[in-house]
């Protein structure tokens, strides 16, 4: 492709994304496809010689964007978002075309320098202390990743890498059952196995872990002869948004010598609001955070933070230095290779950097503080219905629910059949979870362009569904 057409369809593709966004509302949210319908329209071998971008693009229209589910839809209410505000697509464009490996400091200082800055901003603007430095990650699964790693190395005497594990007692992570499943992919991973991730109760309306529980399981451990080694807790679990008491969990835990490590991967977007951030209160004190500025704070993904008290841990689990590495006759820079598992590195920091300047805090806080009204809104039109029950009340802008039902046994199944409707009939999206067994579906608020409007359609949307099932 020579200069001039790959401007030429430069400017097509940026001009199709501002219209597509620009025609969300018209689309259904999820895909509509069946199961192996795109893979069917597929040649199933490659081509030997070259094809047009006429062809190539006219094929992405027809075949490929009927089987994408829309998450950049105002009526996304499902998982949690996945936001990528304008602004950031456009800083992604500049990244994409630079292409820039930017794993070291010599292989493009601006990467690093800005991303120590964006860290910074991010500090300040959710209000930690400045004792906290930090790296952005892919995603929160990468940044838990790195913090079981250091837990794992602290509680061994940094001769885990080394030595490995088998000659060392079973090293335990202590947690409950409302964290994100990639605490248990760490765990895996590190080595460390599913049956040393002691799953601890809860108490209270924010199914908080039980700090006294977690106190006793640490020393009957010890006497046990296991090894403990570290505290996941969490604000605004994915299920329902538990959240846990940090600064009872920070406070056990470092009474043991534990490392403490908060997933915040949705939550942490909120605390840019000042009157939200009693819910991680005694957050300071933690050894590590993650948050995802791709989910609620609208940076394209990927992009995950990771707060980080005493980086110097990180980088002695983690970094390897051989000599292609090695940078010459400089001083005072960072590699944030180091930092993490993978070698390659992203230009994240970017898009981070064009979105706070364009939003700025306050822009992003009334987004979020609108989400959370408009997410209670809709759950106090829903509790007064009488289809409707509440199964757990808000937590920031996330709540469930479940239409009321004389089914019986096969109240599940309706569940179930009501969701399936509601998602098949395409205006708007949301996803299940378990509650203490029980199937409850999902409602989060939180995508960028969505207005009260979208909520008031879910409404409607939900109330006329559930009429089918009277």
């Amino acid at each position: 492709m020579d200069h001039q057409t790959f401007l030429e369809w430069s400017e097509k593709a940026a001009r199709w994304g501002a219209e597509y966004r620009a025609r969300l509302r018209e689309l259904p949210v999820r895909a509509q496809t069946a199961p192996g319908e795109i893979a069917a329209r597929i040649a199933p071998r490659p081509p030997e010689t070259g094809e047009s971008m006429e062809t190539i693009f006219a094929d992405f229209e027809d075949i490929i964007l009927p089987g994408m589910t829309h998450w950049q839809h105002p009526r996304f209410f499902a998982y949690f978002p996945a936001n990528a505000a304008p602004v950031s697509v456009v800083a992604e464009y500049l990244v994409t075309a630079m292409a820039a490996q930017c794993m070291l400091w010599q292989t493009s200082p601006a990467a690093t320098e800005l991303e120590t800055a964006m860290i910074g901003w991010l500090r300040d603007g959710l209000g930690l202390p400045e004792g906290f430095t930090g790296s952005i990650q892919d995603s929160a699964s990468s940044a838990t990743l790195n913090a079981v790693l250091v837990m794992r190395e602290r509680a061994l005497g940094w001769e885990g890498n080394r030595k490995g594990l088998s000659a060392a007692p079973p090293v335990r992570i202590y947690t409950t059952g409302q964290v994100h499943t990639s605490i248990d992919r760490a765990i895996w991973v590190a080595g460390i196995g599913e049956a040393n991730l002691v799953r601890l109760p809860v108490t209270g309306p924010g199914r908080s872990m039980d700090v006294k529980a977690l106190d006793e399981a640490i020393r009957r451990d010890r006497e046990s002869g296991y090894l403990p080694a570290g505290v996941i807790a969490c604000t605004g679990g994915t299920s329902i948004g538990a959240y846990d008491d940090i600064a009872g969990v920070v406070r056990v835990a470092h009474e043991h010598g534990l490392y403490v490590h908060v997933d915040a991967a949705w939550a942490g977007a909120a605390m840019i609001c000042p009157e939200l951030r009693h819910f991680w209160a005694g957050v300071e004190e933690a050894d590590s955070i993650v948050f995802n500025p791709h989910k609620w704070l609208g940076a394209q993904f990927d992009c995950s933070v990771q707060f980080i008290r005493d980086p110097e841990c990180l980088v002695k689990t983690l970094a390897i230095q051989p000599e292609y590495l090695k940078t010459s006759g400089k001083d005072g820079f960072i590699n944030y290779s180091e930092w993490s598992v993978p070698l390659g590195r992203r230009f994240r920091a970017l898009k981070l950097w064009f979105l706070l300047r364009h939003h700025g805090l306050e822009g992003l806080r009334t987004m979020i503080r609108n989400h959370i009204a408009w997410a209670e809104k809709l759950c106090s039109r829903l509790r007064a219905h009488p289809r409707f029950e509440i199964t757990s009340d808000p937590f920031l802008s996330l709540f469930t629910f479940v239409p009321k039902s004389d089914a019986g046994a096969d109240a599940e199944r309706q569940v179930q059949t009501y969701l399936d409707a509601i998602n098949n009939d395409g205006r708007i999206y949301l996803t299940q979870t378990r509650l203490d067994g029980r199937l409850v579906i999902r409602f989060q608020a939180g995508q960028f362009d969505m207005t009260e409007a979208d909520a008031d359609m879910a409404f409607d949307v939900l109330c006329e569904l559930a009429d089918r099932f009277a």
